[in-house]
């Protein structure tokens, strides 16, 4: 078998492409494979789909694709412009490649597939090419699937904000937690991004009232805009953002208390860790900390905390008078445990 007909088998060309010639270049790492047509061939419009239309003239054109092995491979062809009697002259689609791109499909495809897993800079190294050029499929994909998006059975919505980048450059995402995808994003993090959300889900035929709740952490300007662009909307405060908030009252009690109890220095990692997840010398520390006859407010904050824990095991029926139970044992005590109440319950 010639080296062109097993190139023409692994490339899955159909007539009346093919594969012309192959050059190979081992020192500079190159493979270039040039495609070309019979004279006389027959192509379809790219209007209106007529078969048969005949080459007007031709364009010269190259397109990168996936590597042979580490060599560098590109695809180089004669894309004829076909004049139709309907539609007149037009340029032609060809099969491996998408109009205006200069990359196969599927080196487009292996693009898409790394910069899920790696920042797009490092993709470019990866593969040899500039991340700008590689930022130009990222868009056009993300844009054609923004156009395809349809939002009209979008009812659970998680929101959360990320750093963009250094400083204080913020990102909201709005995430459909059904599905476990991105719906929009939208630089800041105000209240202003809920209006933007909302303009975004009425474009792809999304209706605010079908969302039936928010699940997000107690930022102010979140509430603020999920009650005024979603009123209907339930609002959950997610278990990690509250756990965070609980930690954070819990550390608050032992710095408070640390002042008069020497013995709780150097502990603070001792208090923020599930009891599974700590060093058999810090579950010594901690089993001498926590009895009650040293009567340390800090192991008490603890207790209420993996309390808790147990209300996100619980199923809903019983969760509402559990929640209920835990938040007066809190608030019956000293003002130190309010504190954790009152981050749970006070927002």
């Amino acid at each position: 078998m010639r080296d062109v007909d097993v190139f023409q088998q692994a490339l899955g060309l159909t007539p009346p492409w093919r594969v012309e010639a192959v050059e190979f270049d081992p020192e500079a790492g190159r493979l270039d494979l040039y495609l070309d047509f019979p004279p006389g061939s027959g192509f379809r419009c790219p209007v209106c789909e007529r078969e048969g239309c005949r080459a007007y003239d031709t364009t010269e054109k190259r397109w990168r694709h996936l590597n042979f092995f580490e060599h560098r491979a590109y695809l180089h062809a004669r894309v004829p412009r076909v004049e139709c009697a309907a539609c007149g002259v037009k340029l032609i689609e060809v099969p491996w490649a998408r109009e205006g791109s200069g990359f196969t499909l599927l080196f487009e495809a292996f693009v898409l597939a790394l910069v899920k897993e790696m920042p797009v800079a490092a993709v470019g190294r990866l593969v040899g090419e500039h991340d700008t050029r590689l930022w130009r499929i990222l868009h056009h994909y993300v844009a054609r699937a923004r156009e395809e998006a349809d939002f009209s059975d979008v009812t659970h919505v998680g929101v959360d904000e990320t750093s963009a980048k250094r400083g204080h450059n913020y990102i909201t995402l709005f995430c459909d937690l059904d599905e476990a995808k991105v719906l929009f994003a939208t630089e800041g993090q105000d209240h202003t991004t809920f209006g933007r959300f909302r303009i975004d889900l009425l474009a792809h035929g999304g209706r605010p009232d079908q969302i039936h709740e928010f699940c997000m952490d107690m930022s102010a300007a979140f509430l603020k805009g999920a009650r005024r662009q979603f009123p209907t909307a339930g609002i959950v405060f997610d278990k990690f953002h509250v756990m965070k908030l609980v930690n954070d009252a819990v550390d608050e009690v032992r710095r408070a208390e640390r002042t008069e109890r020497p013995e709780l220095k150097r502990t603070r990692y001792l208090w923020l860790k599930n009891p599974s997840n700590l060093t058999t010398k810090q579950a010594a520390l901690l089993e001498a900390l926590t009895p009650s006859k040293l009567g340390l407010k800090t192991a008490r904050a603890y207790r209420i905390k993996l309390a808790l824990q147990e209300f996100w095991a619980l199923p809903g029926v019983l969760a509402e008078d559990f929640l209920k139970r835990w938040y007066f044992w809190v608030a019956v005590r000293q003002s130190v445990y309010t504190r954790i109440g009152q981050v749970v319950l006070v927002q």
